[in-house]
């Protein structure tokens, strides 16, 4: 039994967002990291020195290891932040920066 089984939960229609180019469904209301876990999608950024994977660590937005580039906007935390339809997320690297779209 899936968590939303487990809940009663009822979620609108499930939409189509993008992680690195790889189309992954959303649930309306989930937040970025939320529809990551549940495509499978554990890591989605690299620290700046070493370039070591990070995800979700503590799930409330405090701890900034869940920070993700959604619609070309570096290090929003991927914990915090509500999906929408066509929403594109790519995996950070370092400080995430140097792949902003407008410089």
């Amino acid at each position: 039994m899936n968590p939303l089984e487990w809940a009663g939960a009822r979620p609108g229609p499930a939409f189509a967002v993008t992680f690195d180019g790889r189309e992954i469904e959303a649930l309306p209301g989930q937040t970025v990291a939320a529809a990551l876990w549940a495509s499978g999608v554990r890591s989605w950024r690299t620290t700046r020195g070493e370039g070591r994977p990070r995800g979700v660590l503590c799930g409330i937005g405090v701890c900034f290891d869940c920070l993700v580039t959604v619609n070309d906007r570096p290090n929003q935390r991927a914990c915090l932040v509500p999906l929408r339809p066509g929403d594109a997320i790519r995996t950070q690297e370092g400080t995430g920066h140097h792949d902003r779209a407008d410089p």
